[in-house]
């Protein structure tokens, strides 16, 4: 059975995070999106030190989909460049595994 990956990227706000997660759910490229707000981030851009409130999104899904999946998160993400990490999973329940699989794959006929 093919690994789950959960990917972790930020957002600028709620609504952009929950808007695109849907978006990516009815795509089938994540089972689930988790947005996480409330998040102060200190970050290094272009020399310069800045600080943004951001909200936190873990994106649920399978090691298949990593290439199809940052490619939609980048065209369809308010940032020129967002923050895309992939997780691979080290182990995962056979339930949890199963629906992410289910969930991710193209509906049956």
């Amino acid at each position: 059975m093919e690994r789950p990956l959960l990917v972790y990227t930020t957002f600028p706000d709620q609504a952009s995070a929950v808007n695109v997660g849907e978006a990516l759910v009815r795509e089938r490229l994540v089972a689930c999106v988790n947005v996480l707000p409330g998040m102060q981030s200190v970050y290094a851009w272009q020399g310069a030190v800045e600080r943004a409130n951001e909200v936190v999104a873990i994106l649920k899904s399978r090691e298949g989909l990593k290439d199809a999946l940052f490619a939609a998160v980048k065209a369809k993400h308010p940032y020129d460049t967002p923050i895309l990490l992939a997780l691979p999973v080290a182990e995962a329940d056979p339930g949890t595994a199963a629906w992410l699989l289910a969930e991710t794959s193209p509906p049956s006929p």
